[in-house]
């Protein structure tokens, strides 16, 4: 069904039910493949949508007017969930022209040749559909270098690429209809996706201003589409930041248990201290995205293994690979860990931990079975984090 966000702009996209993993982003709700319609004197449509879905795109266009009508196509951005059905729209709407940002452009023609003209815009560049007027926005690594957004600037909706989504479907389109809280989704979403390019998304929220942007919709790539875009922007603001909660994230695996007991030691004695939160994770039994969406804005984070091999178990040094290319900042974090005849895994997370703008602290590493003095080493060592966490020492 079409569904018009303001006069003569329609979102046509497809609703995506079945999405669990996204480039190993855990998607437990699906997601959306956003694509809007926009009716003038001329006709654009903005982004399309992932490949298998693009009869369900062209039925939601047909509802509003023929495909064959569209005079231009903007690609936002060349990621497969957005530009997959470009050639098949291209087939259809024969006539459109294409625009894109210069490296999304240039993209387009390593990829289809010289099959279609592409236009390539930049910041500023302003294209007319008549009582309509389409400004874009270059936003390279947000989250790929082609990135771009696309501003109506007389109706003040920004169609805002991948910056602002969610991976959730839903039957509802906007904030204001959402039965659940379409800013948790969002915060998981930037935790996995979008954090290591905070210090850009810093930039452009600056910018925002001096660009003349004040929207009054941001409609994603992605979910929900935002009628209350203060909330977002807010959001964004304090993400890109890492502000954080005296919240502490403690994530483990264990092979016999004697790291999990450290696990919980350490989670006794930062709730001995009050006023601090734990978050606390088995990292088979959780998922990355879980744990990540937590350490977003958590004050620290406190990692354990079993020692294998002399060096890191499996699941963790994954976790660990994970966290490290989403480049978390302004937080505490240290290594824990138990062994058998010879440890290791400890000394190997603290290494892995300096690679990232986080404190490290010295790690804590205990050969079991625990005696009674490092039973209490443990729980003093999480007194430690939550006197830290909330500002002493």
């Amino acid at each position: 069904m079409k569904t018009e966000i303001r006069p003569g702009i329609y979102w046509v996209g497809a609703i995506d039910w079945d999405l669990r993993d996204f480039h190993g982003y855990t998607t437990p709700k699906g997601s959306t493949y956003n694509a809007y319609l926009i009716v003038d004197e001329k006709v654009a449509l903005v982004d399309t949508v992932k490949e298998p879905f693009k009869d369900e795109l062209l039925s939601r266009i047909s509802e509003i007017l023929d495909p064959a009508r569209i005079d231009y196509l903007i690609v936002n951005h060349l990621e497969r969930d957005h530009f997959g059905s470009f050639a098949g729209v291209m087939e259809v709407a024969k006539n459109a022209q294409v625009y894109s940002g210069e490296r999304g452009s240039k993209g387009i023609v390593d990829v289809y040749g010289e099959r279609w003209p592409v236009t390539a815009v930049k910041t500023g560049s302003t294209l007319s559909l008549g009582k309509k007027t389409l400004r874009f926005v270059e936003t390279p690594m947000l989250h790929w270098p082609d990135s771009m957004m696309t501003y109506l600037e007389e109706d003040k909706v920004l169609l805002s690429s991948d910056a602002f989504g969610q991976h959730v479907a839903s039957s509802e389109r906007f904030d204001r209809d959402a039965s659940f809280d379409p800013l948790d989704d969002a915060k998981i979403y930037y935790a996995n996706i979008l954090m290591p390019f905070s210090m850009l998304i810093q930039g452009l929220l600056g910018k925002l201003p001096g660009l003349n942007l004040n929207p009054e919709v941001i409609a994603p790539d992605h979910g929900i589409i935002w009628t209350d875009p203060g909330k977002i922007i807010e959001a964004y603001g304090r993400w890109s930041k890492f502000e954080a909660r005296p919240k502490v994230v403690i994530a483990y695996d264990t092979m016999w248990g004697s790291t999990e007991k450290m696990a919980h030691l350490l989670a006794e004695g930062v709730m001995d201290e009050g006023g601090v939160e734990v978050k606390f994770y088995n990292i088979r039994k959780s998922t990355n995205s879980e744990i990540v969406s937590e350490i977003q804005d958590a004050k620290a984070v406190l990692l354990g293994s079993a020692t294998l091999n002399n060096g890191i178990f499996p699941p963790v040094g994954g976790f660990l690979y994970y966290l490290k290319g989403l480049r978390p900042q302004k937080k505490i974090a240290m290594g824990f860990g138990s062994f058998g005849w010879m440890g290791g895994a400890v000394k190997e997370i603290t290494a892995r931990l300096k690679e990232t703008d986080m404190e490290v602290l010295d790690g804590l590493e205990i050969r079991y079975p625990a005696t009674k003095a490092q039973v209490e080493q443990c729980r003093e060592t999480g007194r430690m984090i939550a006197r830290k966490v909330k500002g002493g020492q």
